[in-house]
């Protein structure tokens, strides 16, 4: 019977010292590029688009009626420009000021505007609506609130109308996802970018059939002949007070199909409707909780952008202690992997 051999002291060191590096390689691969300015406290649920005019960018995130940034790259420096929205929303519902949420920014179009959705809503209750609002020049104070899309749901709907988002189809017809915890994720056609088509009748294109169904977020992003569903899973707020257990707080997961309203399945296969969704982002080192998520194509940034806002746990994880994050998106075998800029 032959006995084991002792590892000596030099190649212990050497494979622990190995095991140190692959976890660092592993952390700095997501950790998030630089940010400097306007990046703390201002950046829940960012938006973030490049003016055609000019190049600058303009970042818009929840709270004070949509607050808007901008800076002249990513990593900034950051500048807090005002609100979006300074009289709130005419839509006649709790939430329509002065914490209106959410945002998601597209155009120009053709008619010169860019277009924002946003939502109207209480935390926690099903009273939400997703209004709608344009600009022709995307500064704080120059938007012209339109009202809502008609999306909106009541207590005991199927779902929550908040988190809405703008996706084209491959005949260019705009659809909107959109929804928050109940039923999960939904997606509908709209008649113009303004309004939902009627009848509405919304279809579900993620859900969590287990415990609080914690997915929302909804964020579709056309790469090449496929559509990623990139969503928010997970406890997202009032960290302080929640205390998930780790792994249940927020982090970023993908779905992908070849049609933009589905079916997404993630990774594995498994069905993004059946709990699937592969994991992209989650919390590492002093990164807490990223979610709020959306992607954009900018070759000055880069290429494919992934922003997100995160906790960074030496600040603080109470809601108002949210912090701009970005990583540059890379592509393996038709699937997206965060890396540092």
């Amino acid at each position: 019977m032959s006995r084991a051999r002792r590892q000596s002291p030099l190649a212990l060191f050497l494979a622990v010292a190995a095991l140190l590096a692959a976890v660092t390689l592993v952390a700095n691969a997501q950790k998030p590029g630089a940010c400097t300015g306007a990046c703390y406290g201002v950046s829940h649920d960012p938006a973030v688009i490049r003016r055609a005019a000019d190049g600058t960018l303009f970042r818009f995130s929840t709270g004070g009626n949509i607050n808007v940034a901008t800076a002249p790259a990513i990593q900034g420096p950051w500048t807090l420009r005002g609100n979006a929205l300074k009289s709130g929303s005419k839509i006649n519902l709790p939430g329509h000021g002065p914490d209106l949420w959410a945002p998601d920014v597209i155009g120009p179009l053709a008619d010169g505007f860019y277009y924002m959705l946003y939502s109207t809503s209480v935390f926690g209750k099903q009273i939400s609506a997703i209004g709608v609002a344009r600009s022709r020049t995307l500064d704080a104070g120059s938007w012209e609130d339109l009202g809502s899309t008609g999306v909106e749901s009541r207590q005991g709907a199927a779902f929550n109308a908040i988190d809405g988002n703008f996706v084209q189809d491959a005949s260019g017809n705009w659809r909107m996802t959109f929804g928050s915890f109940w039923n999960d994720l939904f997606q509908t056609d709209m008649a113009s970018v303004t309004k939902a088509k009627q009848p509405f009748r919304p279809t579900n294109i993620a859900l969590d059939p287990n415990g609080t169904r914690p997915v929302e977020g909804g964020f579709v992003y056309k790469h090449r002949d496929e559509y990623f569903l990139f969503f928010s899973h997970g406890v997202c707020c009032r960290l302080d007070q929640a205390r998930p257990k780790a792994g249940e707080e927020y982090k970023i997961k993908v779905c992908k199909s070849k049609n933009v309203n589905g079916p997404f399945v993630d990774q594995q296969g498994r069905s993004c409707t059946q709990g699937g969704g592969t994991v992209l982002l989650a919390s590492h080192d002093n990164v807490y909780a990223p979610g709020g998520q959306g992607v954009f194509s900018d070759s000055k940034s880069g290429g494919h952008i992934l922003y997100y806002h995160y906790a960074d746990k030496k600040r603080g994880i109470t809601d108002g202690d949210k912090t701009f994050g970005w990583n540059v998106l890379d592509w393996h075998n038709g699937w997206p992997a965060v890396r540092s800029a």
